[in-house]
């Protein structure tokens, strides 16, 4: 991953495990209901770039459709 694009992946990870955990949803809960493991939920809420390469844009609308939130907002940074 591109060095500086390692604070947009951080602020992805977070918002979308703040807006999963305000929705009552478990990582394996969001991770059944988009179809991708477990394993890559928490690999990108916890900003693992060593792990995780990217997140395609089909796999960012499942997540903001999930959880009813539009995609923009898991790339505000307050």
């Amino acid at each position: 991953m591109r060095e500086d694009y390692r604070q947009k992946y951080r602020v992805l990870g977070l918002r979308i495990a703040y807006y999963r955990k305000l929705r009552g949803l478990t990582q394996e809960q969001l991770a059944e209901a988009i179809g991708r493991s477990v394993s890559f939920i928490s690999q990108v809420e916890a900003n693992n770039s060593l792990t995780v390469k990217g997140v395609s844009l089909e796999t960012l609308f499942m997540i903001s459709e999930k959880l009813s939130v539009p995609a923009s907002k898991l790339f505000e940074e307050d």
